[in-house]
């Protein structure tokens, strides 16, 4: 399989088999990530590697007890981190002023981007990944668990392991929904209902709609999956962690 295909067939994986992942296969797709883009050349990026089924245990009620969590041979945390680097600084008579919430975003982009380039090299040897969404949700109870120091923020996390089963592939929208040829063109009302007709449509989203009791597919994010009042909550708790944790 090329690596348009790869892109192009990839999947969400939240079941795993048995088989375990080796040392040496995950530390060659460690070093391939380790080779996305960086800003600066600096990789401002930690990585947490649990494989030990008690720190699982441990993780798992941050991620809202997810199966994946502790079914998955392994969990990685990806982190921004500046505490690294900024020791390097100190070390090396150089004053750093990377307290700041534009160092934590340079940070995040450089450890998201290790994190997709982990993914796709790991479906390139057969293993399925699932990107774990409440890392920012439980961000300071992952950092007690995993003892993250100053300057150093949880981001994103996935499971990794073999797949147990290919499951349907989630469908997206049109490219045309997506794409703006030299500058934003704003969407209008007919532009919106064409865009998100075919989603609307599908059976399983229909379905959805009617087991939450809902108008509309739009209903069931905005008052089911992700209402405002969530949205809020989470949003305070990860700005204050963020600055607590040194950036601000």
């Amino acid at each position: 399989m090329d690596t348009l295909d790869l892109l192009r067939s990839r999947r969400t994986i939240r079941k795993y088999s048995g088989k375990n992942i080796s040392n040496e296969l995950l530390a060659e797709l460690l070093e391939a990530a380790f080779r996305a883009p960086t800003t600066g050349g600096m990789q401002l990026y930690s990585v947490v590697v649990t494989r030990d089924n008690a720190m699982k245990q441990k993780l798992a009620p941050t991620h809202f007890n997810q199966p994946t969590v502790t079914s998955a041979p392994v969990v990685l945390t990806f982190c921004a981190d500046y505490n690294r680097f900024v020791k390097w600084c100190e070390a090396s008579n150089a004053q750093p002023g990377y307290d700041n919430f534009a160092s934590f975003t340079t940070a995040m982009i450089d450890a998201l981007l290790v994190a997709q380039q982990f993914n796709t090299a790991a479906e390139a040897r057969g293993l399925g990944c699932c990107y774990l969404g409440t890392t920012t949700y439980n961000a300071p109870q992952i950092a007690e668990v995993l003892n993250l120091p100053r300057l150093v923020v949880p981001v994103t996390t996935l499971t990794v392991g073999y797949p147990a089963d290919m499951p349907e592939q989630v469908e997206r929208l049109p490219i045309e929904a997506i794409i703006h040829d030299e500058q934003y063109h704003d969407y209008s009302a007919d532009d919106i209902r064409r865009l998100y007709a075919e989603k609307e449509a599908l059976p399983a989203n229909r379905r959805f709609v009617e087991e939450n009791g809902k108008e509309s597919l739009a209903q069931v994010f905005t008052d089911v999956r992700y209402t405002k009042k969530d949205n809020e909550y989470f949003s305070r708790i990860w700005a204050d962690f963020i600055a607590a944790q040194g950036f601000k």
